[in-house]
């Protein structure tokens, strides 16, 4: 059978240099190459966009409202496309009803297969569903939590009725809610809150509806005594309350979210806990680890239960196999990482039966110990292997190696990237000249000379989450890397136990850059004041010319460059402003130049020209950080809002790099990095280091742990199988720890 191809031909797209790539269809093909020389250029803002757009075609203009908007990606011909589905590490997001259950389907399975066969049976399958009001807890309404107040924000114990002792907004002394308490009858007013018997407490706080009588302008008037705690959630916590920045700010400060006191947090009435197959209820089963609930469920071998049991245990398995077993299905979805979010997506997909699609991958072994690589490998291999196109942009060693097809993009990155430098099989890449194939010839040494240890930063024990009442102990001033599989308790330990503890320690993770359209690396740097400062004492004009967000912002499209077209009855068109032609600034401000450039020609710079074009020391200082964190491609001027995960954090490292005497968490720093930019973060903790801080990093990146001062390695497993601190020491010691998976890696 003749092998097709999707072909890109001149491939323009942000960097690309005239690309022209054919990509085998029905094989693995892996995109290589260091941040920002263009392979997501290739893979998404090319192939997947062009895909969407003529998927989006063949909807009605009514249907296409309410779709993503695809524009015409920069290419003279894109060929044999296939319907694309992007499994990306976006959060899966949704709300406190979305469990890992609810998205996979495997809750559905579950209410089924209750409905069927539980006993006593309480009738068909939405009975056993906690999102409605049939089956779910009357009294959190299904989230499994409750919102009450907190007492001890709410009242001050140490004084009386009188001295103001209730510290909630509109209830000081001789105000008309004080007035229900303090003219009650019930209390005496001079006496200490803390000196109250339980009875007066309890009246005080959760006592339901009485009529009293009160002191009313020169007469009395009859009212309603409650109980402050019963008044307080009755005026502010409901479905129709106001839901203002002032209102939820006074529910942060006075409220406290527990588990539900009627369900014990799980979600269901009494009538559906009572409701059991074997003695497990649907809750027993959804809050077992998943795991342990293939374990549990081998032994429902009923012949009848067998057709349902079996989908679940295909999906629970597709589960564990990719290296979330420690999770359960009753987790819900907002807490689940970018990398645990797309591995569910990929489980999910292996599910449908479709073919000849075209799945793209953005690489998919982000938060993947090494162990769990292989098994990654596999579902990529299964989705091939069912008759799909397979497209993954991938860093890690271990991932390429499966590739049927490899397509390098460089040389480096930015405008210096946008090349294709090799097309072939992973053999061939291996004896390229390549900047890959350099880096995945050589292997780096474990660190024999780490820096000496002589103070700990110790946190206190716990035993949060799956946690063995351990505490982490972090020696001062040196490079620390905390290591284990997926779920060991890393997280845990080091972003909620250890920073809670020292609260000045600096997390920088990958959350996006607090930013929008209108932010972008120079003003986050702090530069664009000195830039719009040199423009203004060389023109002697106003610096806010120089703002697209103040007085020199295009007046047409209000300095976002964009304006949007209303075209009735079709889809919303973003267009260029054909004002300033996208450049955002008025056109009379480009009269000005600084050394022969205006202020457009300064934001179109990437930072690595912007290093040699400036000379004023602050410029320098916070462009050459930049650059030192692998970032010299960006431009000054792109909206942060379009960086990655891993760009956002090189971002953020980028303003810590000239401060001393810190404490610096990492979580993982890797993610989104060539292996020739890992040597470079390398390079920059050593900087951190000798500047006097200390520095924590969660990582799976073999060459990091290898090349840490210590180590401090978790596990042996995920979920209730980890927790416990398997090994503490220098890099060298790690591989006598027997019990450590890590050890086996390095």
């Amino acid at each position: 059978m003749r092998q097709e191809f999707i072909e890109v031909i001149n491939g323009r797209e942000n960097n690309l240099k005239n690309v022209h790539v054919q990509i085998p269809k029905g094989k693995i093909t892996i995109f290589t190459g260091v941040s920002g020389s263009g392979k997501s250029s290739i893979v998404f803002d090319t192939i997947a966009q062009e895909a969407g757009r003529q998927l989006n075609e063949t909807f009605s203009s009514f249907a296409r409202q309410f779709l993503p908007k695809y524009s015409r990606p920069e290419a003279d011909e894109i060929n044999n496309l296939s319907t694309a589905i992007i499994v990306d590490q976006k959060r899966l997001g949704g709300n406190a009803r979305s469990t890992l259950g609810t998205v996979t389907d495997i809750h559905p399975l579950f209410r089924l297969l209750f409905s069927r066969f539980a006993e006593p049976s309480i009738g068909w399958s939405n009975a056993y569903s906690f999102n409605d009001p049939i089956g779910m807890c009357p009294h959190c309404e299904g989230i499994g939590r409750t919102i009450t107040i907190n007492l001890d924000a709410a009242l001050d114990k140490e004084k009386s009725l009188n001295e103001g002792a209730i510290l909630l907004p509109g209830f000081g002394p001789g105000t008309w809610q004080w007035k229900a308490y303090a003219e009650s009858g019930f209390f005496d007013n001079d006496k200490k809150i803390k000196d109250y018997t339980k009875e007066e407490f309890d009246k005080l706080i959760y006592s339901e509806e009485e009529k009293i009588v009160v002191s009313y302008m020169n007469g009395e008037i009859n009212t309603t005594y409650l109980g402050l705690a019963v008044r307080f959630m009755r005026q502010n916590v409901g479905r129709d309350k106001d839901t203002s920045k002032a209102a939820e700010k006074k529910l942060k400060e006075f409220t406290t979210t527990g588990t539900c006191p009627s369900c014990q947090g799980s979600r269901y009435n009494q009538e559906v806990l009572s409701s059991k197959i074997k003695g497990y209820s649907i809750y027993d089963l959804t809050a077992l680890q998943l795991d342990e609930l293939c374990d549990v469920l081998q032994y429902f071998d009923d012949p009848n239960l067998k057709p349902i049991v079996d989908g679940i245990l295909e999906r629970v398995r597709n589960l564990c196999d990719i290296g979330l077993s420690y999770l359960t299905l009753t987790r819900e979805t907002p807490t689940l990482s970018g990398g645990e979010s797309q591995r569910v997506k990929m489980v999910k997909y292996l599910s449908s039966n479709l073919t000849g699609l075209m799945y793209i991958f953005d690489e998919p072994s982000t938060g993947l110990h090494p162990r769990d690589v292989y098994r990654l490998n596999e579902l990529l291999v299964k989705l091939r292997d069912k008759g799909n196109t397979v497209l993954v942009v991938e860093h890690d060693p271990d991932v390429i190696q499966i590739a049927d097809h490899v397509i390098d993009v460089g040389p480096n990155a930015g405008t210096n990237g946008g090349n294709v430098m090799f097309s072939g099989s992973y053999q061939g890449l291996l004896t390229s000249d390549t900047l890959t194939a350099k880096y995945l010839n050589q292997k780096m040494e474990i660190n024999v000379n780490p820096r000496s240890v002589a103070e700990f930063l110790e946190s206190k024990k716990s035993s949060l989450h799956n946690l063995k009442n351990v505490s982490i102990r972090v020696p001062i001033g040196v490079f620390t890397v905390v290591t284990g599989v997926a779920g060991s308790g890393k997280s845990t330990l080091v972003n909620e136990v250890f920073a809670k503890d020292f609260p000045d320690s600096i997390r920088i993770d990958q959350s996006q850059v607090h930013g929008n359209i209108r932010s972008n690396p120079a003003t986050f740097s702090g530069i664009m004041n000195s830039i719009r400062k040199a423009f203004s004492v060389e023109n002697n004009v106003d610096g806010g010319l120089f703002s697209y967000n103040s007085k020199g912002a295009c007046e047409t499209c209000g300095g976002t460059g964009t304006v949007e077209l209303n075209l009735s009855f079709m889809d919303k068109m973003e267009m260029e402003c054909s004002e300033c032609h996208g450049d955002r600034y008025k056109q009379e401000v480009l009269q000005y130049l600084y050394k022969g450039k205006n202020i457009v020609d300064i934001m179109e710079m990437s930072v690595a020209e912007a290093v040699e074009f400036f000379e004023a020391k602050d410029i320098q200082r916070q462009l050459k950080s930049m650059e030192t964190v692998g970032l010299g491609y960006l431009s000054l001027g792109q909206p942060l809002n379009t960086l990655s995960g891993g760009e956002s954090q090189r971002l953020k490292l980028a303003k810590e790099l000239n401060k001393k005497g810190n404490i610096y968490i990492l979580d993982e720093p890797t993610t989104g990095l060539h292996l020739s930019d890992v040597s470079n973060i390398l390079v920059i903790i050593k900087k951190l280091v000798d500047k006097g801080n200390t520095v924590i990093v969660i990582e799976h990146n073999l060459d990091v742990i290898r090349n840490s001062d210590w180590i401090i390695d978790l596990g042996p497993d995920g979920g209730t199988g980890g927790g416990e601190i398997l090994y503490e020491g220098p890099p060298a010691g790690l591989k006598d720890c027997e019990r450590s998976i890590t050890a086996k890696y390095i």
